[in-house]
């Protein structure tokens, strides 16, 4: 048995369009952006979804949107998207890259959000 929940939505720009991308998505939503030092690809897009982590990421790949799924058992949560139709593309550290159905990518990755948080909201699959 393993929890899991939506966690983010991110907005994949290429990376020489990104800082208009955030721009823009700041400006359209009406929310400030803030920087992600650990993590420079990213530009946090605060409060533009109540509860989700929303931001812009900078990409080497086409403009896209994708969502990140946190679980307290990545392999577990991995192993029951697949079992729905999702394919495995890569890995990055911890988290496993999926294409679903439709070809829409998605991440797994460890559970970010405040442990209240999660306990709160994520699902439970047996």
């Amino acid at each position: 048995m393993h929890r899991s929940r939506v966690y983010a939505l991110l907005i994949d720009a290429p990376e020489a369009e990104a800082a208009q991308a955030a721009e823009f998505w700041s400006a359209a939503l009406g929310v400030g952006t803030r920087a992600v030092p650990a993590e420079p690809q990213f530009v946090g897009l605060d409060e533009a979804l109540p509860g989700l982590v929303t931001a812009v990421q900078a990409v080497d790949d086409a403009p896209r949107f994708h969502l990140d799924i946190e679980t307290d058992d990545v392999p577990a949560e991995t192993g029951r998207l697949m079992a729905l139709g999702a394919t495995e593309v890569s890995r990055w550290l911890e988290c496993r890259i999926l294409r679903a159905p439709g070809g829409h990518l998605l991440c797994v990755l460890p559970v970010a959000s405040p442990p209240e948080v999660f306990a709160a909201e994520a699902r439970t699959w047996s």
